[in-house]
């Protein structure tokens, strides 16, 4: 029977990034390696500079050992969640239509001498120009 695991996204793990509350995620997995961050090698601020996105590839380049690969396994809390983040859909209500409505009419009402002075400086010099003739 498959053994439940919980799941976390990017940006869940991403807010533990403390000496007082630090979350790792390596392979897909999150390890909170909050307690081990004294005993690093390394020290905490290699843990600390690998919160906030997936450090699978700076682990896998510092060449660790099979027995801290199974250390691993005494801090490990949940997995990634493979699901993408889908962005909150917006929802127009015929309220803010009518606020669109009332938006173009002013620009419109505000707007109107622009084609009114093309208009009036054509009729002008069509006026001068027949006068010519």
């Amino acid at each position: 029977m498959p053994t439940l695991t919980k799941l976390f996204s990017m940006k869940e793990a991403a807010l533990h990034n403390t000496p007082e509350d630090c979350w790792v995620v390596i392979d897909g997995k999150i390890y909170d390696v909050t307690k081990y961050l004294d005993d690093h090698p390394g020290g905490a601020d290699v843990l600390l500079a690998a919160t906030g996105k997936d450090a699978t590839e700076e682990f896998d380049d510092a060449g660790h050992s099979k027995s801290a690969k199974e250390l691993m396994q005494d801090y490990f809390i949940g997995e990634l969640d493979p699901t993408p983040e889908i962005p909150e859909m917006e929802v127009f209500r015929k309220e803010q239509d009518a606020g669109f409505t009332s938006k173009l009419m002013d620009n419109a009402v505000r707007y109107w001498a622009i084609p009114a002075a093309a208009i009036g400086i054509s009729v002008a010099v069509a006026i001068l120009y027949a006068r010519k003739k």
